[in-house]
């Protein structure tokens, strides 16, 4: 028999190879609101939400001044952050449009509403919330059902705190 992960397991942290150590930290720092926990020389960075050692490890040991992935090619698709609620996640949609950030997705899925984008150095960023449980629609074997529909982006921006 496979083994199964605990259902308490969660993903602690993210670590990412980025080009310019100063550049990452601006993204992550003033334009997504993660705090600066610590930072080793010219070479690492550590970021989080509510003083955690970290949520985001930022680093250029094997990446300074580097080119992002080029598409066909294996690595990290995206990162999600999850967000308690939609006025937290709205919030952080109109910080990453006022930085002039492009956003290359958006969609409810059902479960949740998600955005997407990507930072300085080409990895794809997932903001997002969850919708409660109960809300989310099951197939007739109990499965969970998912779709891609429109996020009303003007709606979310409407609950901006």
């Amino acid at each position: 028999m496979p083994h199964k992960t605990h259902p308490a397991t969660s993903i602690g942290h993210v670590h990412l190879k980025v080009a310019d150590l100063d550049r990452a930290i601006a993204f992550y720092r003033d334009v997504m609101g993660f705090e600066v926990q610590q930072t080793y020389g010219t070479q690492a960075a550590f970021l989080s939400a509510g003083g955690y050692h970290h949520h985001i490890g930022l680093n250029t040991w094997e990446s300074r001044d580097g080119t992002p992935g080029a598409p066909g090619t294996t690595g990290l698709y995206h990162v999600a952050f999850l967000y308690p609620d939609r006025a937290a996640l709205a919030a952080t949609f109109k910080s990453v449009l006022d930085a002039g950030v492009p956003i290359t997705g958006a969609a409810d899925h059902g479960v949740s509403e998600a955005i997407y984008f990507n930072d300085p150095d080409g990895n794809g960023i997932e903001i997002y919330r969850d919708r409660p449980q109960s809300e989310w629609q099951r197939d007739t074997s109990g499965g969970i059902r998912m779709v891609n529909a429109r996020l009303d982006l003007d709606a979310l921006l409407a609950e901006t705190p």
